[in-house]
């Protein structure tokens, strides 16, 4: 239980404004999803780096959804949500098969997605245009219009490796503006 009071005084104090805080709560927020996703992912035969990926995209969602919090509620829940619709829309976008899918995560995979506000939109995409064109590129193609690694590839005009580094550099990149922004 005092996980979950120290991480929502984190948040809380996230909400008003505290850089340190948010970067802290932001630090130990990937450690526990990190440990969540590997965990779900090695259970159907994926591998640490898609983990990682989805690490970054979680703390991305936690950063730009914060405000949509409710300090009246619980914090973990929140986050185990974000978390959880994330992996959904991983396994969604891999066209993971049900074979592969762990029986409690199968429904998941059916269920209505995730919609993300305008406003969260456009933080997004500003944040995307601070990339290199050759990760705005992965990025926009996998993440967000769900494309396949080799669709992405294509689109892009890179191999599909190609692509899986840009992904994964323009998350981190992402990931170290958001640190930016909220230290100004």
């Amino acid at each position: 239980m005092t996980a979950e009071i120290d991480l929502k005084a984190l948040m809380l104090a996230s909400q008003d404004g505290d850089a340190a805080s948010h970067r802290t709560l932001l630090e130990r927020l990937s450690r526990h999803l990190r440990a969540y996703y590997k965990n779900k992912l090695a259970r159907m035969g994926r591998g640490a780096a898609e983990a990682e990926d989805l690490v970054q995209e979680a703390v991305l969602a936690i950063h730009i959804k914060r405000h949509t919090y409710d300090p009246a509620e619980p914090f973990t829940p929140w986050v185990h949500a974000i978390a959880h619709y994330k992996l959904v829309d991983f396994l969604r976008r891999t066209r993971a098969s049900f074979a592969d899918v762990p029986i409690d995560e199968a429904n998941a995979i059916t269920a209505n997605d995730d919609h993300v506000n305008a406003e969260s939109t456009f933080d997004v995409r500003q944040l995307l245009k601070r990339l290199p064109e050759r990760m705005q590129c992965a990025i926009q193609a996998v993440k967000i219009d769900g494309l396949s690694i080799a669709e992405a590839a294509e689109r892009c005009g890179t191999s599909e490796s190609g692509v899986k580094v840009n992904i994964h550099r323009g998350l981190k990149a992402l990931a170290a503006f958001i640190a930016q922004r909220t230290t100004a």
